[in-house]
Parts: structure tokens; sequence; C-alpha cells
């Protein structure tokens, strides 16, 4: 007999979902360092650095924003942080993670950063407003 002739069942590339991918992946990615916004005060200031762009956020209230920098906000602009995901279908809301990619909506549009490097935040930034 041939090797033409012989069946053989089809190859099927299994896909098998990264850790990450997966929801206690997702809960461990998430657990890492952090903040939530709901609980910062408005006019907090924060300067988040992700692969590509330093961003200078200050808080309005909860998860809106004023957001500056990269092409996306080359000027102050009001915005909405919905929360990090690791770029799928899984995102943490009102939540900005180091390692995890901010997703924004602003002016009708869904910004979804770079992964986060750093998050610095301006603990006078809040207590210097005039009375």
């Amino acid at each position: 007999m041939s090797d033409s002739s012989v069946i053989r069942p089809l190859f099927r590339e299994r896909t098998v979902p990264t850790q990450a991918a997966t929801l206690d992946g997702f809960a461990q990615a998430t657990s890492g360092p952090g903040l939530v916004l709901r609980e910062l005060d408005p006019l907090t200031e924060l300067t988040i650095e992700t692969r590509n762009t330093h961003y200078r956020i200050v808080v309005s209230r909860d998860a809106d924003v004023i957001i500056h920098g990269g092409a996306f906000f080359p000027t102050p602009t009001h915005a909405h942080v919905e929360g990090s995901s690791l770029g799928g279908n899984l995102l943490k809301v009102g939540w900005i993670g180091v390692g995890l990619r901010m997703e924004i909506v602003a002016d009708g549009r869904r910004i979804v950063t770079t992964a986060v490097r750093s998050i610095v935040r301006h603990e006078d930034a809040g207590t210097s407003r005039p009375h």
C-alpha cells in the first residue's frame, strides 16, 4: 500500500490559552501593584509611564480624569479610565495596574495603552488647593 492511500486523522492544532487568558491567570496578574481610582481624592495627580508614553493624569471624580500625554492626548483631555486589562476581554474596572494596559474612553474613542511600567502618585498635588 502506498503512503498516499493511508488514511490518517487530520492534524488539528489545539489552541491552548495562556495562563493570563484564564480567570485565575487574570486574577493573579491584577493582584500586583496598582491603585483604585475611586479611592483617590479629587485633584490627585498621577504620572503613569507605559512602555511607549508618559501620561499626566489628574483625578476628577471616581475614574473620570483629565489626561495629558502621548499621541492620543496631546492636550489635557477629559476622559474616563475604564480600568486595566492584559489586552483581552477581561477588565479590572477602575484599576490601574503595573504590567497591565490602561483602557481609556475619551471623545467617543476607546484607547488601550501599552503596558504600564510605573505609577507615581504626587501626594501634595491635592493638598495645595486654594480655599
